[in-house]
């Protein structure tokens, strides 16, 4: 029994030094040695700094200077922002897992509030905040090493911490791993936030700060990249059929919790919450809490016009919380055909009765006895009164969500039609509009707007309708349009 107990033991006392011995070499393990030193490169969205190529961790000094500014809020409208660098969001910080991060944060001399700056991708007390307090006119230096790799916001943390967040002061940190992240054609920086002003959306003037609207979860704006309108007509994101995108998302918060959604498009990826790796895929919408991010990707397979809202879809509507991307290339139709046919359906009940009418041949439609117009495709011309009820139609399926039902359309966003001396000064432009969209700054009834209205697949016969229905609804008074107009604008 003994000289068993003796074998027995000697080969527990050898596992157990083994043991010692791996967990020794573990604690010994050295970590990647940091060789030389180098500025960050910081951006403004919706751009991003070039991803980093080395293989080795580094020193990377960043100079961050804490400006209050005023600027623009909508068309209009402006608010004194605090900003990390002299807009909202805040610069884009690039750096690499294992780098040793020395920070500059700078508060200008002008600035009014001390103030100081939290990386949610900080190992330490504050996230950096108890070591970077600055008053005006002073500068604050800390390191902190980067260990964990992700998408991080940062913002101020001093007291009330509410009221400076909510001022625009928040901004997105990119640690990428050790190994890179995979290659794509397009990145941007897009972060969303809210504005708690004492006027209503759309009140001009100067804005001042609403703390009871902030208690009460109750914004005037939801934005983008802290403006409504700042990534619509020209500050669009662009992009091309075949690329892939990655988008940097950040929710500045202060309160709001956003559900983001890419209008026509998929994301094949997702990193949840930002963090180092692809935690699902094909994605429609993604959660993004308050002070959290999201890493997207995305592959483009047709071109065309993408929206970018918040699927709490009213911040969209009313709030400002919306965005474009374009996208241009070759159309491939056995993905997305585009608009096949428009046929008239006048409801289950008429149709019983036998009171329905069939589409003619390439979806024209034969209504009515008094001809507005000459034929189009075969159909029989539609009097005054269907041509009316044609256009009422074509409006409550394409126009509705941008221009309301009531032609009033969304102050600062979409520009009215009711009574629009725009519209009704050029009968053409008009048309023109209808037949092929429009894109760029716009001054109705001595307002301006910058936005964007997709060309639609409207046949000549319907944007006849809609276009004659416009002039003469909303408090408009104009003649109607006919088919041999439209057709005369599309020939030019």
């Amino acid at each position: 029994m003994r000289p068993f107990l003796n074998e027995t033991g000697r080969i527990i006392a050898a596992f157990a030094f083994i043991l010692v011995l791996f967990f020794a070499g573990c604690g010994n393990e050295k970590s990647e040695e940091i060789k030389g030193e180098e500025n960050a490169i910081l951006t403004d969205a919706p751009y991003v700094p070039p991803p980093i190529t080395r293989d080795y961790p580094t020193k990377v000094i960043v100079n961050l200077e804490v400006k209050e500014v005023v600027s623009r809020l909508a068309d209009g409208v402006t608010y004194n922002k605090w900003t990390f660098g002299g807009k909202v969001p805040g610069k884009f910080i690039r750096v690499r897992e294992g780098d040793l991060v020395e920070f500059h944060l700078h508060n200008h001399p002008g600035s009014t509030m001390l103030h100081n700056i939290d990386l949610h991708a900080v190992t330490g007390p504050g996230g950096g905040a108890e070591s970077s307090n600055t008053a005006p006119g002073h500068t604050s230096v800390f390191s902190f090493k980067v260990l964990n790799p992700g998408l991080y916001v940062y913002h101020c943390a001093t007291p009330p911490v509410g009221l400076h967040i909510a001022n625009g002061m928040y901004g997105l940190i990119l640690v990428e791993p050790k190994e890179g992240l995979p290659r794509v054609d397009r990145e941007y920086y897009v972060m969303q936030s809210e504005f708690y002003t004492q006027g209503n959306f759309g009140d001009p003037g100067l804005q001042m700060f609403d703390m009871q609207k902030a208690v009460d979860e109750n914004p005037s704006y939801v934005v983008f990249n802290g403006e409504v309108g700042s990534l619509l007509g020209d500050r669009a994101l662009k992009a091309g059929v075949g690329q892939t995108v990655r988008l940097f998302i950040g929710d500045g918060g202060p309160n709001l919790v956003s559900s983001f959604h890419l209008i026509g498009e998929i994301f094949d990826e997702v990193h949840m919450q930002g963090g180092s790796l692809v935690t699902q895929k094909n994605v429609g919408t993604t959660l993004i809490p308050a002070g959290g991010t999201s890493i997207l990707q995305f592959k483009l397979e047709v071109p065309g016009t993408y929206t970018l809202v918040d699927h709490s879809y009213f911040r969209a509507q009313s709030k400002g919380c919306v965005g474009k991307l374009v996208v241009e290339g070759a159309e491939n139709k056995t993905i997305y055909s585009g608009k096949q046919s428009d046929e008239i359906y006048l409801g289950s009940t008429e149709k019983e009765e036998g009171n329905i009418q069939q589409a003619a041949p390439g979806g024209n439609i034969p209504v009515g006895n008094e001809p507005v117009s000459g034929k189009q495709g075969g159909a029989t011309p539609m009097d005054a009164k269907s041509l009316m009820a044609t256009g009422q139609q074509v409006f409550a399926q394409n126009c509705v969500s941008c221009h309301q039902t009531n032609g009033q359309g969304i102050p600062n966003v979409f520009p009215p039609l009711a009574k629009s001396d725009f519209l009704m000064a050029d009968k053409e432009r008009s048309i023109r509009i209808a037949m092929h969209g429009l894109t760029g700054p716009v001054t109705v009834n001595g307002k301006t707007y910058n936005n964007t209205m997709p060309q639609l697949s409207l046949t000549d016969q319907q944007i006849a309708a809609v276009v004659s229905y416009i002039r003469n609804s909303f408090g408009n008074k104009g003649d109607m349009v006919s088919v041999e107009e439209v057709k005369r604008v599309r020939g030019k």
